[in-house]
């Protein structure tokens, strides 16, 4: 686009009509969308949403209790030991 400034100067009345008409199509169908959007998340069902995203489980039993550390303590361990060794 280079350094020119872009403007709607050298638009003709009726294209500044149909940019008009353009821009309000678009409001109008964003406040659509945004309705839309609002309706489907009421009706949303979160346990089968869930279920869909992560795989099966029954989301009613508590979780396991976690593991003392994620192993990335180790791991870093053994990678300094990697690298001492070279």
């Amino acid at each position: 686009m280079g350094t020119e400034r872009l403007s709607l100067k050298n638009w003709s009345p009726a294209e500044v009509a149909q940019g008009r008409l353009w821009v309000q199509a678009w409001r109008e169908a964003g406040e659509e969308m945004e309705r839309l959007r609002r309706e489907e998340l009421r009706r949303l069902d979160g346990p089968r949403a869930i279920a869909l995203l992560c795989g099966p489980a029954d989301y009613h039993v508590p979780p396991r209790a976690p593991q003392p550390t994620s192993g990335l303590v180790e791991q870093q361990f053994w990678f300094g030991k990697a690298v001492r060794r070279d």
